[in-house]
């Protein structure tokens, strides 16, 4: 059977990953942007697993706020490659960070490494047809 057809509705695909990935994104990521320092401070507190062990506060909101508002972004279609490119690095250093702290676990690191390739090619292919940035 030859799905060929199918490459008609890419634009409609690439809408599809862009918004679910941004919306999955968001939703991991306003908790920890809303649970304030405490919870910044536990998720930058992981990069000691990097031997970063200064500033957990500041790396867990950046952490936070790259899967907030860059979740916001990739789904809405707006600096969809530069969120995307933020995305990236932040789903980069959560899969070697959890990589290094618990190497046998592997589904606790796989999910970021999936996100993270996830969010490389749409660095690659971009925003698609209907988004904000081809508007």
């Amino acid at each position: 059977m030859n799905l060929s057809w199918l490459g008609q509705y890419r634009d409609v695909g690439i809408l599809i990953l862009r918004v679910g990935v941004g919306v999955m994104m968001v939703l991991h990521g306003w908790p920890k942007l809303a649970g304030g320092q405490q919870a910044w401070e536990k998720v930058g507190g992981a990069m000691g697993n990097l031997g970063v062990t200064f500033w957990p506060v500041l790396w867990g909101f950046l952490a936070a706020m790259s899967e907030t508002l860059g979740g916001a972004l990739l789904a809405a279609g707006f600096l969809t490659r530069y969120a995307a490119l933020f995305l990236t690095f932040t789903m980069a250093v959560a899969t070697i960070t959890m990589y290094r702290g618990a190497p046998d676990a592997f589904t606790q690191w796989s999910h970021p490494a999936e996100m993270g390739i996830v969010c490389f090619s749409l660095i690659i292919i971009g925003a698609g047809k209907y988004s904000v940035d081809r508007a």
